[in-house]
């Protein structure tokens, strides 16, 4: 091969910024590119913010990348040609590559549940949540795992005196300790959250979420934050994926199908401590973008790749401006014994996501 390697990252958000940022830093004698159908990146870990009315504050993605030498194409990309290693773009263009990383994230499930996509709105992508009013009357809350609790707080701190119903299968912070679990209850209830557990939600109507139990809840606006799903564009490319379309990799983050394809953030599965596979989430979106980027280099420079090595260290939850979780977990992220409350949580929580924006930004 002559001329420079062309590197072609998909997906501008944490994972894929993060390789690409490394990869700029590193790989000096290869071409970059990021391909992302947003022309802004907004930290998506904020959404809950935005979506109660708050301001915050994205990147020009453009500018953001090629001031540092990274080029980038504002497309959609529609499928990969692996055998000619040619990514094709929604616009009827295409990029060649000679390594590709995969990074394209997840999106809110809409499908599995019906009603869902028609009826409810979501908070896991900029267009989600610019599509949420904040109604007068009841907005009930779907899923009390994290994105749940956090809108959930959000909501009823921005606008006191709303109507927020959190609903779930479990109780708000069931895999956290019983520390963890009676703070952040106690704080909803203090911002008036109302809160229902045991509610399993068999579909959505205009009216509202109905109920296992065959009840309605009747709802303003029905907002669902439980259940990610990740693009099927690696499936329909022929990568090795698995049930929900993640794709498969070795220890070192590469496609155990593509060997010029590696993956990272939540459109990959890896295996993490325990052998179990890594949640979504920032905090393993941006380590995988790193050592995805650092696995191509080996690989481009003729050297072995090393193994992906990964800890949880901790999980952070918001309540508000003013509270918050922070759980320390073991290495597994089974949860410990400490655990963090209050303003000190909430200071804890902003850093660490100021961190992360940082991580990712070139």
């Amino acid at each position: 091969m002559t001329g420079q390697h062309r590197i072609v990252v998909l997906g501008a958000g944490y994972a894929g910024l993060a390789a690409a940022r490394r990869l700029a830093r590193t790989a000096r004698d290869a071409r970059i590119t990021v391909v992302d159908a947003h022309t802004a990146f907004v930290e998506r870990i904020r959404l809950h913010q935005q979506a109660s009315g708050q301001r915050i504050s994205g990147w020009d993605l453009r500018k953001l990348l090629e001031r540092k030498g990274i080029g980038f194409v504002n497309a959609r990309a529609t499928d990969i040609d692996t055998a000619a290693k040619r990514v094709i773009l929604d616009a009827g263009g295409a990029l060649d590559y000679d390594t590709l990383v995969y990074a394209l994230g997840s999106s809110a499930d809409v499908q599995s549940v019906p009603g869902v996509a028609e009826h409810a709105y979501s908070v896991a992508t900029q267009e989600d949540v610019s599509a949420l009013p904040m109604r007068d009357g009841l907005v009930a809350v779907v899923g009390a795992g994290s994105t749940g609790i956090e809108l959930a707080a959000e909501l009823a701190e921005s606008h006191p005196g709303a109507r927020v119903l959190l609903l779930g299968l479990e109780d708000p912070g069931a895999w956290l300790s019983v520390r963890a679990q009676a703070h952040i209850r106690r704080t909803l209830e203090r911002l008036g959250v109302e809160i229902r557990s045991g509610a399993k939600v068999l579909e959505v109507t205009p009216q509202g979420p109905r109920l296992a139990d065959g009840s309605l809840v009747e709802a303003a606006a029905t907002v669902w934050t439980t259940g990610f799903r990740v693009p099927d564009l690696a499936a329909r490319a022929g990568l090795a994926v698995d049930s929900d379309g993640r794709v498969l990799t070795d220890a070192t983050l590469r496609s155990v199908s593509h060997p010029d394809i590696f993956a990272a953030g939540d459109a990959a599965l890896v295996a993490g401590p325990g052998g179990r596979e890594l949640r979504m989430a920032c905090a393993t979106a941006l380590p995988t973008g790193k050592h995805a980027a650092d696995a191509v280099l080996a690989r481009m420079h003729g050297r072995q790749s090393q193994e992906f090595r990964f800890r949880y260290v901790l999980q952070c939850l918001s309540l508000g401006r003013r509270d918050g979780v922070v759980q320390v977990v073991r290495a597994d992220d089974a949860p410990a014994r400490t655990v963090l409350t209050g303003r000190t949580a909430a200071w804890v929580k902003e850093r660490i996501v100021r961190v992360a924006a940082a991580s990712a930004r070139p």
